[in-house]
């Protein structure tokens, strides 16, 4: 399989509840699902910051100005489209005034459109009982590290 090194940036967004945002992927090559936050590829030129407000307007029209200037550092490996991606990825939190804001999908490119089965403002507490992988599968850890005064840092994980 081969192997691509891709930085990356993703935003994990809170609304007025704390619930996260997730978005559903179908891999198109084997048709496998995944969740995880808005984010992509970091291009040529761009900040870590800028490609994260970029991905997050992109992928679900959200105001990019809500994405906090700090991140955590997250090692990626992720099969995706018959490709294994790696790299470090940086992790942003963005906090919204609103309960589950309504996204809306005109920024996707085409091969995009068609992989984004739906989204879904989820309860952290939620999480594990997702059936399809959430990735990184340590979302809540990369969250209590950006936001260490959260809920998410105290529960008991046994």
């Amino acid at each position: 399989m081969e192997t691509t090194h891709r930085p990356a940036a993703r935003v994990i967004c809170l609304d007025a509840a704390h619930r996260l945002l997730l978005l559903r992927w179908r891999d198109p090559f084997d048709g496998t699902w995944l969740w995880e936050p808005p984010g992509g590829g970091i291009e040529p030129g761009e900040t870590p910051l800028t490609a994260a407000r970029r991905e997050l307007a992109e992928e679900t029209g959200l105001d990019p100005a809500a994405v906090l200037d700090r991140s955590v550092l997250v090692d990626r490996d992720v099969q995706w489209n018959g490709k294994r991606y790696t790299g470090t990825e940086h992790f942003f939190v963005a906090r919204f005034a609103d309960e589950q804001p309504s996204l809306v999908r005109t920024g996707l490119l085409a091969d995009e459109q068609a992989a984004l089965d739906t989204h879904a403002w989820i309860a952290w507490s939620d999480l594990d009982s997702l059936t399809d992988p959430v990735e990184p599968p340590s979302l809540l850890t990369v969250l209590c590290s950006l936001v260490p005064d959260g809920p998410w840092c105290d529960r008991d994980r046994a």
